[in-house]
This record gives structure tokens, C-alpha cells and sequence, in this order.
């Protein structure tokens, strides 16, 4: 009876486990595919000067700009929106990263020393994602209480960045850019180990693919974010 306890536990947690590995892997293959669709919407819009004036020849850049918060904030609800509305907001906020990127696309393109500032700040983020979230899924230590700590700091760099734009310290640009990348270190590590102890077998498809969106925006958001930060300290050298 006991062994039969055992194989039936045995056989339960492999089960548990192809699931958690199907889900993860779903979740970083849409993460992929996100900053694809940046990558190559920054590419197309960076070789057209007219769609470049279209997007930020003028006082609209500041909608391209602030785009993003506003999907994340009124487009982007797992709690109250389908997978599929999810996925539609998800690819929308790829597509407008991509056209703000756009700016960098076509430096890089002009600027052989600046393009391979972009190259290196890409692996050097891709780098340290990894990294993080081998971390974030091994560590046993409970890593939520750093959410509220996240947040909050989160909320205050982009007090900061939206003066900064203003005031155009490099300074004040340089601290912005220390903190972004610590705190989204941070993210990365919480939301890998969120999205590890947040599955369940038991839940039915649509609710481990809302959560799964929701898991892809969050990691998505972080590499993009800490590729900024760092190609801000790289195009400095």
C-alpha cells in the first residue's frame, strides 16, 4: 500500500513538473516573440523617413512615449480581460515599444560605433535576464516581499524620468538608469518565482494563459527596460 502511495506521488509530481515546464516555456516563447515584434518594428519604421516624421517628427512622440504606461495601465487587466483580449494588448504594447525604439534603431543604422553600442547592451541584457531568471526559478528563499518594495520604486523612477525630461540632467539620467536596472533585476527575479508557484494543474487553460500573458508583460517589460538602462551606460564609453 505504501508503495503504491509512493508511485501515485511519484507519478503526480511528474505530471506537475511536464505541466510547469510546458507553462514556463509557453511564457518565455511569448516573451520572445514580444521583443521580436519590437525589434522588427523598430527596424521598418527606423528605414522609413516618412513613417519616422510620422511617429516622431513632433509633439505626437510624447503619445509614442507614454503609450506603453497607458496600455499597461487601461489595456493590459488578467483579472477582468480574456486570454485572447490579453494577447492583443501584449502584442500592441510590443508594436508601440518598437516604433519608439525606432529612434535607436536608425542611430544604430547611421552610427557604426552606436550600433554596436545597441549590440552589446542587447547581449549584455540578454545576458543578465538569464541569469535572473535561473535565479528567480532555483532560489529557495521566498523573494515576494520585494514586490512592494518594486512597486513603489517603480511608480517613483518614473516620477523621475517624466522631470528628468524636463530638466535634462545627465546626472540625474545616470541615477535613473543605476536604479531601473536594479529594480528590474528585481522584477525578474519576483516574477520567475511568481509564475513558478502561481501554477497549477488544477486550473483550468484559460486561467494559467491569463496568467501567463500577465507573466510574458511583466519579463518582457524587464529585459526591455534593463537593455535601455544598459545601452544608456554603453553609448557613453
Amino acid at each position: 500500500m505504501q508503495t503504491d502511495r509512493s508511485l501515485d506521488k511519484a507519478g503526480s509530481k511528474t505530471v506537475y513538473d511536464a505541466g510547469l515546464h510546458k507553462h514556463l516555456q509557453r511564457i518565455y516563447n511569448r516573451m520572445t516573440i514580444g521583443v521580436m515584434v519590437t525589434a522588427i518594428t523598430a527596424w521598418l519604421v527606423s528605414t522609413s523617413p516618412m513613417l519616422l516624421n510620422l511617429f516622431l517628427g513632433g509633439p505626437q512622440m510624447y503619445i509614442v512615449i507614454f503609450a506603453p504606461l497607458a496600455i499597461i495601465w487601461f489595456g493590459f487587466n488578467p483579472a477582468r480581460m480574456k486570454a485572447s483580449q490579453l494577447k492583443i494588448a501584449f502584442f500592441a504594447l510590443s508594436v508601440v515599444y518598437g516604433i519608439s525604439f525606432s529612434a535607436i534603431a536608425a542611430m544604430a543604422t547611421s552610427d557604426p560605433t552606436f550600433g554596436v553600442a545597441v549590440a552589446k547592451s542587447f547581449l549584455m541584457a540578454t545576458a543578465m535576464f538569464a541569469g535572473l531568471s535561473v535565479y528567480g526559478y532555483t532560489t529557495k528563499r521566498d523573494v515576494s516581499g520585494m514586490q512592494t518594495f518594486i512597486v513603489m520604486g517603480i511608480w517613483g523612477l518614473i516620477a523621475a524620468s517624466v522631470m528628468n525630461m524636463f530638466f535634462q540632467s545627465p546626472m540625474m539620467h545616470n541615477v535613473i538608469a543605476g536604479v531601473g536596472i536594479v529594480l528590474f533585476s528585481g522584477v525578474t527575479v519576483w516574477q520567475t518565482q511568481a509564475m513558478k508557484n502561481m501554477y497549477s494543474s488544477n486550473q483550468s487553460e484559460e486561467i494559467n494563459s491569463r496568467m501567463g500573458w500577465s507573466a510574458a508583460l511583466s519579463l518582457y517589460i524587464s529585459f526591455i527596460a534593463l537593455f535601455q538602462y544598459i545601452l544608456h551606460f554603453m553609448s557613453q564609453r
